[in-house]
């Protein structure tokens, strides 16, 4: 699944979103990078046992959402980080 096929700024972002069908916070992230314009893939933690195990490789914990940008993870829903993250 992904967002609108746009670039933040002229930089392409790699971006994974770890979430559940369940969690408002994850939604929420999907959200503010469709409406910022931004690609990203979702991976469902909840349904997918290989993207769950590779969440909690990379995050170390097992709450959702975990928004992988380029490599820097991001554990819930913090707009200033993720605003931080697709700057650089």
């Amino acid at each position: 699944m992904r967002g609108k096929n746009e670039k933040e700024g002229n930089k392409k972002h790699r971006i994974i979103v770890y979430m559940t069908e369940s969690c408002p916070y994850c939604h929420a992230t999907v959200e503010y990078l469709k409406a910022r314009g931004i690609e990203f893939e979702i991976k469902m933690v909840d349904r997918d046992y290989a993207a769950a195990m590779e969440m909690v490789q990379k995050s170390g914990q097992m709450g959702v959402p975990v928004i992988d940008i380029d490599g820097g993870i991001i554990i819930g829903f913090n707009r200033p980080a993720i605003d931080m993250a697709l700057s650089s």
